[in-house]
């Protein structure tokens, strides 16, 4: 007998079924990508035999009195005196306790933040949000680089969290006075917790971070001298004292302003940090607090910086597009390095590498948060296919999707030999087409030195600069077409990247033998195989096909579709052929490059247009709200009608 439903529609209960089971299919696959991120560090630690620096025969952790002398430990001496009994157990039981620690530590972050979230959610949302925690978390950069350290980052952060959202039971202030003895930054909850009025918790968290640091210096008082007297911080410090210090302040003058400068963003930070925990947002106000702690501590190394991951839970911006802006630029300054966020420019690569610093300090004291009463933190504004979307979003993505595009394009198969018999293929085809002619405009463009200089400008200059001024452009006059060309223009550089992996080609100034010239980099010594100025920035065995063509064909349809006059539309063509001119004149690519560039351009359009396709389609599926309001209200009308007219 068929399933159905209540309303007697057969089939429905099997498809559910088969839903159910593909949701958990999926969630387990989930949970395995997790579980195996979060088990590379700890395996990492044992296959490396990294233990052996603290635990190991003359590690830091076994020696009298040199705990700090070499930079190998940078925990605090009551971290040190807890992990001295582990120097007596066989290092490799050492590596499985320390990689349970790390998948526990993890796994019990993640489920407390998601209980700790403020407002109810979806059963969808509880079961996807751990694992994905849990993923973001083990792909954070401190994780990736200092995976011995992933232990001591998540323990204070884990019982600091903990302790604070039970702060209302005896041992939430004990634990976090522990997780201040392991980070001292997190001394901040202690004032946070007096301002809240929890006078008694805040005595009990300071007084057992004074207890355990006694005991650290009964036990280890050379130690603690070094740690909390003796040594000065550093320049590797990730702190704001750090970044004086790196911009080359020393003396008194920089401790001054770093001491005032910490005592700005402690006051801001917990003025809002109260403000969030009074609307119920205990998360967010323990990821204030924390992100302050970096900030203002005399040094933070980088396991220390999980702090940020928590600040995500806040809130930002009025339209639902804007919602994402703030969460994906702390994902991004977490999981990736400085140099992708910003180019390395001397005044823009300092905000790359100090980008986490930047978003903690934003986090503390200037990210305006929603309050939890505001009409719009359940339910933001629409944002509209014809809305403008957000700028700061849009910069991100492009520079992380150009950052991306080089990364991809650096991966691409370059074995020299391979390349090579490519390019022999393509020269004979073109060859027995009869359109074999770039050895003519080469000849020609070096034979004048202004049009090969011009050319190689142009090559190096309006590849980037027409399509950005484009996309701009449609940026501010037309969001909507703005979306679908932009995505035009991903899909042509996806399907490029494709090229340059099915089929590494070697460039015509990069074919021995057949006497092109390269316009740019002059005589190429090709008994070296990384041969070129250029290899060691790119992969110039991706040829096939030619983004320069592609991207200016772009172009040329996007001019043909928005120009108001049909010269200037057909003017647009120009750029295009003119381009092809400039590749093939400067030796870097065959006419058959353009081609394909030519090709990669058209199918980035179909698959742009397929894109909007379903995204109308999905739209159309949804119920209108006219409907759904409808359905909902009007038995309610009905019944007090009823009641009124009896």
């Amino acid at each position: 007998m068929a399933q159905t439903r209540g309303d007697g529609v057969p089939g429905s209960g099997a498809t559910h079924g088969i839903r159910g089971e593909g949701r958990r299919s999926a969630l387990g696959a989930l949970w395995l990508f997790a579980g195996i991120l979060a088990a590379w560090p700890a395996v990492e630690v044992v296959r490396t035999h990294a233990l052996g620096a603290w635990f190991g025969e003359g590690g830091a952790l076994r020696g009298e009195g040199a705990l700090y002398d070499d930079g190998t430990f940078t925990g605090t001496p009551f971290q040190a005196f807890l992990l001295k009994p582990l120097t007596e157990v066989p290092e490799l039981a050492v590596g499985v306790v320390w990689a349970l620690g790390t998948l526990l530590g993890l796994a019990a972050l993640c489920a407390l933040t998601a209980r700790a979230l403020p407002a109810a959610v979806s059963r969808r949302t509880r079961l996807l949000a751990p694992p994905l925690a849990v993923i973001l978390v083990a792909v954070t950069v401190p994780v990736r680089d200092t995976p011995l350290l992933a232990v001591a980052g998540l323990l204070p952060v884990l019982l600091a969290v903990a302790g604070w959202l039970y702060s209302s039971r005896r041992v939430g202030p004990v634990l976090v006075g522990l997780a201040a003895a392991l980070q001292p930054a997190v001394l901040l909850f202690v004032p946070l917790l007096w301002l809240r009025g929890r006078r008694r918790a805040a005595f009990a968290a300071a007084g057992t971070f004074a207890a355990a640091t006694a005991v650290a210096w009964v036990f280890l008082p050379v130690d603690s001298w070094a740690y909390w007297i003796r040594n000065t911080p550093g320049e590797e410090g990730r702190s704001l004292h750090g970044v004086l210090l790196r911009l080359g302040l020393t003396g008194p003058g920089e401790i001054a302003l770093a001491v005032a400068m910490a005592v700005v963003v402690a006051v801001l930070a917990l003025r809002r940090a109260v403000r969030y925990a009074g609307e119920g947002q205990l998360l967010l106000a323990a990821a204030v607090t924390g992100c302050a702690g970096i900030a203002v501590a005399p040094v933070t190394w980088p396991y220390q910086q999980l702090w940020v991951l928590a600040a995500v839970v806040g809130r930002v911006g009025r339209r639902s597009q804007d919602r994402l802006v703030w969460p994906v630029f702390v994902v991004l300054a977490m999981t990736l390095r400085g140099s992708v966020l910003a180019p390395e420019i001397d005044v823009l690569s300092f905000f790359g590498e100090n980008a986490v610093l930047i978003a903690a300090l934003l986090a503390a004291c200037a990210v305006p948060f929603l309050p939890r009463d505001h009409a719009l933190w359940e339910r933001p504004e629409s944002a509209g296919p014809f809305s403008r979307p957000n700028l700061l979003l849009e910069l991100l993505l492009i520079r992380v999707g150009y950052w991306i595009y080089s990364y991809v394009r650096g991966l691409a198969p370059d074995g020299r030999d391979l390349a090579e018999e490519h390019g022999r293929q393509i020269i004979a085809a073109e060859r027995a087409l009869h359109i074999d002619i770039e050895h003519w405009i080469n000849d020609m463009t070096a034979a004048s030195d202004w049009l090969g200089a011009s050319m190689d400008f142009y090559y190096a200059t309006f590849h980037f600069l027409v399509p950005l001024t484009l996309l701009a452009w449609m940026y501010v006059t037309r969001p909507a077409r703005y979306r679908t060309y932009r995505a035009a223009l991903g899909f042509t550089t996806l399907f490029g990247l494709a090229g340059f992996w099915a089929y590494p080609l070697a460039p015509p100034r990069l074919m021995p033998g057949l006497g092109y010239i390269d316009t740019k980099n002059g005589p190429q010594n090709f008994d070296d195989p990384d041969f070129g100025a250029l290899t060691g920035v790119a992969n110039q065995y991706a040829a096939m096909p030619s983004l320069h063509v592609g991207w200016s064909l772009w172009c040329a349809l996007v001019i043909w579709r928005l120009a108001p006059y049909r010269r200037l539309r057909l003017l647009g063509f120009l750029y295009p052929l003119a381009t092809t001119m400039v590749i093939m004149g400067t030796a870097n690519h065959y006419l058959l490059d353009a081609v394909g560039g030519a090709a990669v351009a058209a199918a980035g359009f179909l698959a742009a247009r397929a894109l909007n396709r379903a995204i109308a389609l999905t739209r159309l599926d949804r119920p209108q709200p006219e409907e759904t309001d409808r359905e909902a209200v009007g038995p309610a009308i009905g019944k007090e009608t009823s009641r009124l007219r009896s």
